[in-house]
């Protein structure tokens, strides 16, 4: 069965963007063929006015030497009145219906790739730039959506007019019908030509705007570091390059795309002299009438002007089509695994967390290896070691963001590969040194996803992780909307998402260098008030600052991905191993 669905992804994998994004509007095809039938009758009626032109030329011809027959010119004038104003009727409706069609694919395309981001593995978003991803989400989708709601319309309409035009004039005259169409056929094969060509460079423009956007994210969250290290300069450099990418790829794909209006302007006219001379032949021989002529002059301009829409329409979807090979191989990477198969909780457990020899690695390099350790519930558990030892990557096994390369990890006596990524999530209040508040209130910045919290029950958190009385110096206190007017510490910063930890009230918590943020008296109201609320809590904390973890029941020393030393504080001190020469090391430097 995995060998069948593979072989369906691969093939999907394989098809062109074009393919993509018809096989993905395919729920919106009964719309299509409604637009089609509209924009065929509105072609049609407009298409049956040449006709018509042609027997008003020959009545007025036949009667410059007698008398013209005005009644028979009045009736024809009125039905032609008629055809034009129902044309123009189907013709602007199948526009709406197509219009309507194209915001609705664009719509859940949004919806689709929406829900993917919340499907993507943590792996994803490590190794892709954060401005690749905003860029796919937003410049691409706009750009699918400008292009069918201008290009499909115009599509449609300019195919059904070219092919009710090429029925007319087979019906009207054959010969000239073939000279009309091989002449502008040539024209419209080149077209295509060209168009193929200009494809690679839409694609790297896409590309290319997805790299300044990362450059614009980078630059702007590293304002400051560039400022102090005054690379300004670089900075504006590197853009440039980045804009002179954006700007050859833009320029190039225009440059072709604008030849195809002037070469098809081109063989309209060619059209035009090719049949006024082969229609002169014709008349002179008495084979067709002068109305005939009239009426194949404006064949030509309805036959070629549709042929000069479409390659315009071609020229607008091709940055479509690269933007939609970019949004489907973001709905096509790897999603997190299904587990709607599992069933188990964590209800009336014992906190108790084991590794059991873990080893995992994010790429074929193991960064752990045969990791095991116990904690108790209500411990205190110190994670420490130099950068890249492991120990965030622990947090996150133990959290699910990553499943393990081999081994167990248990949460009482079960296992976290049997529940559901959410049930586990459900179990631990984290908070990480990079803070994250949104737009909105200081009161819903804390309580974050939860409904019904006493405004009391967060004021007595924020009274004993000490930010009660900030917050309270602000105008509307709690009811204080955080946005750029407001202006927070990076200390002030990280207090509220450890208030929004503890209001979460999880059995366990993760602090991932959750007070490096903050000074020396914060750091001690923070540690005073955690010490207080991990009292029955198991509880992970990730230090640098060892002076903030003396007091853990058990501290793990971890390098290369392996526990070298585990125990209290006293007795890893008295060990004066890696340990001891870490924490007397800070001391130096201060």
């Amino acid at each position: 069965m995995s060998n069948v669905k593979t072989s369906k992804m691969d093939n999907n994998t394989k098809k062109s963007p074009a393919s993509k994004l018809i096989n993905y509007s395919k729920n919106y095809l009964p719309y299509f063929v409604i637009a089609f039938i509209f924009a065929f009758l509105g072609s049609l009626l407009t298409i049956i006015g040449p006709n018509k032109l042609s027997e008003i030329t020959d009545i007025i011809t036949s009667g410059l030497n007698s008398s013209i027959d005005t009644d028979a010119v009045v009736k024809i004038a009125i039905s032609l009145v008629i055809l034009y104003t129902f044309g123009f009727i189907f013709t602007y409706t199948q526009g709406i219906i197509l219009n309507y069609t194209a915001q609705r694919v664009v719509s859940n395309l949004r919806r689709d790739v929406t829900k993917k981001i919340n499907k993507l593995p943590l792996r994803y978003f490590d190794s892709h730039n954060h401005g690749d991803t905003l860029s796919r989400v937003t410049n691409d989708i706009d750009t699918i959506g400008q292009s069918l709601s201008q290009s499909t319309s115009v599509f449609i309409a300019a195919s059904t007019l070219v092919i009710a035009t090429i029925i007319m004039m087979f019906i009207s005259n054959w010969i000239l019908a073939l000279t009309s169409i091989i002449c502008s056929v040539l024209g419209f094969f080149a077209v295509l030509k060209i168009m193929g060509n200009s494809q690679i460079y839409f694609i790297q423009q896409q590309r290319a705007i997805a790299k300044i956007n990362d450059f614009i994210e980078e630059t702007y969250s590293g304002e400051i570091i560039i400022k102090t290290n005054n690379a300004n300069k670089k900075s504006i450099e590197e853009f440039h390059e980045l804009n002179m990418e954006y700007y050859n790829n833009n320029w190039k794909s225009q440059f072709l795309a604008s030849i195809m209006q002037p070469l098809m302007l081109f063989v309209g006219n060619f059209g035009y002299v090719a049949v006024c001379i082969v229609g002169s032949i014709l008349v002179i021989q008495h084979s067709i009438s002068f109305g005939i002529v009239v009426a194949f002059m404006i064949y030509i301009r309805l036959f070629t002007q549709p042929l000069s829409q479409i390659s315009q329409a071609f020229a607008t979807l091709q940055p479509a089509m690269a933007a939609s090979d970019r949004i489907f191989e973001f709905l096509e990477e790897k999603e997190l695994s299904d587990e709607s198969n599992k069933t188990n909780n964590f209800e009336n457990i014992k906190y108790d967390v084991e590794f059991s020899h873990i080893s995992f690695g994010y790429n074929e390099e193991l960064i752990i290896k045969d990791f095991s350790v116990s904690a108790k519930e209500g411990q205190k558990i110190a994670i420490v070691g130099p950068t890249g030892a492991g120990k965030s990557t622990l947090v996150n096994l133990l959290m699910k963001f990553y499943e393990v390369n081999l081994g167990e990890i248990k949460i009482g006596d079960i296992p976290i590969s049997s529940v559901t990524r959410e049930e586990v999530h459900k179990q631990f209040c984290m908070v990480l040194q990079d803070t994250w508040l949104f737009e909105g209130t200081i009161y819903e910045n804390i309580v974050y996803n939860k409904e019904n919290v006493p405004l009391d029950h967060v004021i007595e958190i924020c009274k004993k992780i000490g930010i009660h009385h900030f917050i309270m110096t602000l105008e509307d206190g709690y009811n204080a909307i955080l946005d750029d007017s407001v202006s927070l510490s990076a200390g002030q910063k990280q207090l509220i998402t450890i208030a929004r930890a503890l209001i979460k009230d999880s059995p366990m918590l993760i602090l991932d260098e959750a007070t490096s943020s903050v000074d020396t008296r914060t750091e001690e109201l923070i540690q005073n008030a955690m010490d207080t609320l991990m009292v029955n809590r198991t509880s992970f904390v990730i230090a640098h600052r060892l002076s903030t973890i003396k007091n853990s029941d058990l501290i793990l020393v971890l390098k290369d991905g392996n526990i070298i030393e585990s125990g209290t504080h006293d007795e890893l001190i008295a060990q004066k191993s890696f340990y001891a020469d870490l924490y007397n090391s800070q001391f130096e430097e201060l």
